[in-house]
């Protein structure tokens, strides 16, 4: 993903580009660095090597070892001695100890819904934006932005307002992180156009001037999948979010109806591409333009 988003932030702070500009000799010292590492690897690998090959096979060398003490009980033995020379006991004991301090922990944030904080706009994604949002994945974006503004002055200046929990309600897995080689895109919904995002992801460069992110020109040319769009809203419906019961049944016409309306906005900038609407790009788009703004409709305040 995008790189050097130009955010509207302070002279203090900058513009993510020019951050990134800057330390490019430190990602190229952390490559030095590396190169070294596995450097000091082959050749451990060819030190044991040729540690093995200059030995001889002794095929019938004299074993030697003290008789086992036999176990006679004691009369002040306490129950874990006991336990402790039977393995597979004392490995199911362990087993179940740790499934019941797991479901202590667990059950109650599934029983109890107040545990988990809601925001009343926040709303399931469309199913375009679950396949986007599946792209963004696949192509290891996650890997290079984070989405989770923390709330500190910096963050909050740079790339606008701190993340909220509950807005991650619907998100399996969240994106968080702190990894930022690229711009955190928590709040990145609705700051371009359509046409802006198709453009970065063709040519970063021409939208950011010192973008070292990499081009993706093939989800400008794959058709979109969705052969499996059914099984993932049953899935996501089944660990608890809200998609009404049938609706897997109509998510194809939904992620028709919402490509139509992106493609219609790229070809009105003057983007010109036979069958816009069935390109993975679409679905991307879909999800950038929704990331971080729930909450610009209403109160934030949870439930």
């Amino acid at each position: 993903m995008g790189n050097s988003l130009h955010l509207t932030v302070s002279s203090e702070y900058g513009n993510f580009t020019e951050t990134v500009t800057q330390i490019i000799p430190m990602y190229a010292t952390r490559a030095v660095g590396g190169l070294l590492f596995l450097t000091g690897i082959c050749i451990m690998a060819y030190n044991l090597w040729k540690t093995a090959h200059a030995g001889a096979y002794i095929g019938d060398e004299l074993d030697e070892a003290p008789a086992r003490a036999r176990y006679e009980k004691g009369t002040k033995e306490f129950w874990h001695k006991w336990i402790e020379r039977r393995p597979t006991q004392m490995l199911l004991a362990s087993l179940v100890l740790i499934l019941i301090g797991g479901m202590v922990e667990i059950i109650p944030m599934f029983l109890i819904k107040d545990n988990i904080p809601s925001i009343a706009t926040v709303k399931p994604y469309t199913p375009l934006e679950l396949e986007g949002r599946d792209l963004y994945i696949r192509e290891g974006c996650v890997g290079c932005h984070s989405q989770m503004i923390r709330p500190f002055r910096s963050e909050v200046e740079r790339y606008g307002q701190f993340s909220k929990s509950g807005e991650f309600i619907y998100d399996r897995p969240f994106l968080w992180g702190s990894k930022r080689t690229g711009p955190d895109l928590h709040r990145v919904g609705g700051k371009y156009p359509d046409s802006w995002h198709y453009n970065h992801m063709l040519d970063p460069e021409s939208m950011s001037p010192g973008s070292i992110m990499p081009p993706y020109p093939w989800m400008l040319k794959n058709d979109l999948n969705t052969s499996n769009l059914s099984s993932k809203i049953n899935v996501l419906r089944m660990l608890g979010t809200p998609y009404p019961a049938g609706y897997e049944d109509i998510a194809q016409a939904d992620v028709e109806k919402q490509a139509a309306k992106i493609a219609a906005s790229l070809r009105k900038d003057g983007i010109e591409q036979d069958g816009l609407e069935k390109k993975e790009i679409v679905a991307l788009i879909a999800y950038l333009q929704r990331l971080g703004t729930d909450i610009s409709k209403a109160d934030t305040s949870s439930k």
